[in-house]
């Protein structure tokens, strides 16, 4: 059986804001943005007040994207769909990065 290498990112704990937002692509006000107009959305914050955010997190905002961006739902109807569902979408949503990585893999292949 072929073991999968962790990665620095499988290890990491708490990922800045400037890390999340490098990841889904968008300016770091707008992670401050989604994080006041989605309750449930909680980084935890250090003694100087700096977010610190979970993969958890990340997978929250990753949904908030999806919805929000893709799928063109306004902020109310993003977070209806949301408390609607029962059980989170891990799932669907890791599914969307990982298209998302060979996505860029493929760019950086023609560039």
């Amino acid at each position: 059986m072929a073991t999968k290498e962790k990665t620095d990112d499988d290890l990491k704990r708490y990922y800045s804001i400037g890390e999340v937002a490098n990841k889904l692509e968008v300016n770091t006000s707008l992670i401050r943005f989604w994080e006041n107009e989605f309750a449930h959305i909680k980084p935890n914050k250090n003694s100087r007040g700096d977010r610190r955010f979970t993969k958890e997190n990340i997978r929250q905002l990753r949904e908030v994207y999806h919805l929000v961006r893709e799928r063109g739902f306004t902020l109310e109807g993003a977070r209806r769909e949301i408390a609607s569902q029962s059980e989170p979408q891990p799932d669907k949503q890791e599914i969307i990065e990982r298209l998302r990585e060979v996505r860029r893999r493929l760019e950086a292949l023609q560039s």
